[in-house]
């Protein structure tokens, strides 16, 4: 078996890798709206319930939701508003606003309604989740993790909070811990690539391949759609001194995302 020339290298690419996972989304936030059965094949009956009962807060705050997973951020933040004007102690809505206001880029007000909807309903799990993952992306790391463990011993059934506290261990380099982590989110949401991505990559530096070999394909199985898991399998590969299979799999990678680097910069060492 034929292995890089040195460690440092290895170790350079891996950090690369890992540092790449912990600024990616961990799971869809959007599509973890706090509602029921909300998509945009409904905005059409939510509004005919909305036009029978323009009073109705829930209404409003699922209709919203839909808007925001079909993208349609400003129309799903006049629905929120509206249910928070409807209903000023309704917690669900502030954190589900705050979700849009994020992917509007408007940081300090998701913060606020995060707070708030805290503020409201202490044993929210969700809404700890969504303020530890910005908080993470402001690279608040404490913070983050502090919410991330709230909600874990608030019992939520969310994956989310175990694979963003994965995250944090990960990139703390307690591997072991963030092993656990994903492995409970892996139970929780076992149709889900990413957590098998951050898995793998803290077997790899563990020095267990095999089982990192293992989970960067089954995320590849269950989507492979995501550059982060072709890159991981090549790095893989690239250990092992395939060069030819590295190669296509970081092109593939890097078909999928131009602008990720690890997958730029490993093709440039594979190819050719």
């Amino acid at each position: 078996m034929v292995f890089w020339r040195g460690p440092a290298m290895v170790a350079s690419v891996l950090s690369g890798l890992m540092l790449a996972a912990c600024q990616s989304s961990a799971v869809n936030q959007i599509s973890s709206i706090d509602t029921a059965q909300a998509s945009s094949e409904n905005i059409s009956s939510l509004s005919s319930v909305i036009s029978r009962n323009p009073q109705d807060p829930e209404a409003y705050n699922v209709r919203g939701s839909a808007y925001g997973r079909g993208g349609r951020y400003n129309e799903a933040l006049k629905d929120f508003n509206t249910a928070i004007q409807l209903r000023p102690d309704y917690y669900q809505a502030y954190s589900n606003r705050a979700l849009i206001q994020r992917s509007l880029g408007n940081q300090d007000a998701a913060l606020a309604d995060y707070n708030k909807a805290i503020q409201l309903n202490p044993s929210y799990d969700a809404a700890y989740i969504g303020r530890g993952n910005l908080y993470r992306r402001a690279g608040r790391t404490q913070d983050a993790f502090n919410d991330f463990q709230k909600a874990i011993q608030l019992d939520t059934t969310d994956p989310r909070a175990y694979h963003n506290r994965g995250l944090i261990y990960q990139l703390q380099g307690q591997h072991a811990y963030a092993i656990e982590d994903f492995s409970k989110a892996i139970s929780l949401a076992p149709d889900a690539a990413e957590p098998y991505n951050g898995r793998g990559l803290s077997y790899l530096a563990m020095n267990d391949e095999d089982n990192a070999f293992t989970d960067f394909n089954m995320a590849i199985r269950l989507d492979d759609k995501i550059a982060e898991s072709w890159a991981n399998q090549a790095l893989i590969y690239e250990r092992r001194g395939d060069k030819a299979k590295a190669a296509r799999a970081y092109s593939r990678a890097a078909q999928l995302d131009p602008n990720y680097k690890p997958a730029t910069e490993g093709l440039a060492r594979t190819r050719g």
